[in-house]
């Protein structure tokens, strides 16, 4: 039985877990090592959207735009987590920030947050799993 709950997932069920959650850690590259922090995204139209405050995220994106994002989540004791890495870009087109949503972004953290930064994915996988124990 838990060779059937245990496995990689498509890439389609990858996509479909990230639209189901909202919160992930991002890790970019800066100066002085790698930097994760949590962010609040949202899926849109295959690519990933984020707002950020001005600081460290966005300058060290700015210089170095691979990021990786992971997240994470569970339904009952089945689990499922989520890799993503690809290229970040702060946007800059009205358009785009009105299309996909990111605007309307609600995040955790309260603060100004009127940057907003689009993730182009190179490389999307999954695993899904049952907790230890719960078999």
């Amino acid at each position: 039985m838990a060779g059937e709950l245990t496995g990689d997932l498509t890439v389609e069920e990858c996509w479909a877990r990230l639209g189901e959650r909202g919160v992930g850690r991002l890790a970019v590259v800066a100066d002085d090592g790698i930097l994760i922090t949590p962010i609040d995204y949202l899926v849109h139209e295959g690519a990933l959207y984020f707002r950020s405050a001005p600081g460290d995220k966005l300058a060290a994106l700015a210089v170095r735009p691979e990021v990786a994002l992971e997240a994470e989540g569970h339904a009952g004791h089945r689990r499922w987590t989520v890799l993503v890495s690809g290229l970040a870009r702060r946007l800059d087109a009205d358009d785009e920030i009105a299309a996909s949503g990111v605007a309307e972004l609600r995040t955790t953290v309260a603060g100004e947050r009127d940057n907003f930064v689009r993730i182009d994915a190179r490389r999307v996988t999954g695993r899904r799993f049952v907790e230890r124990g719960a078999l």
